[in-house]
């Protein structure tokens, strides 16, 4: 190979082409999925969706939907819910009753029953709020 030969043939050696597609597939290319292929619904569907939808608000009350004590197993979903219930009353401030929450779903059997990261992010978020009603005080 000659150095001619590298300089036509390196980085702007690309070859280009006018068309997106594989030769022969024009038509497949040109043909658009209709409305209902691409969404998954009908229009029928979508307007029944849209009468009955109603916006979920959480606005710090995630606790109260949280059953205690725990059942004797506790999903992944369960623990979820616990720690986005502590996680709210956090970020809304209300630091008493998110370390209140905490410490009753470890007494109440959650410490033994929730999963070792779980129960150390729980502790952690009644940690952090006693030490915000500490510096309120």
């Amino acid at each position: 190979m000659s150095g001619d030969d590298d300089l036509d043939a390196g980085l702007l050696g690309i070859a280009l082409s006018d068309s997106d597609g594989e030769p022969g597939n024009e038509a497949t290319a040109t043909k658009k999925p209709s409305r209902e292929a691409r969404t998954g619904q009908s229009e029928a569907e979508f307007q029944e969706v849209k009468r009955t939808y109603h916006v979920k608000v959480e606005n710090g009350e995630i606790w109260k939907s949280v059953q205690l004590p725990l059942g004797p197993q506790v999903s992944k979903l369960d623990a979820q819910a616990v720690l986005h219930a502590v996680e709210e009353l956090y970020f809304f401030h209300r630091f008493s009753e998110g370390a209140r929450f905490a410490r009753s779903v470890m007494d109440e059997g959650g410490g033994d029953k929730l999963d070792k990261d779980t129960l150390e992010t729980l502790r952690y978020y009644e940690q952090k709020c006693r030490d915000k009603m500490n510096k309120k005080s």
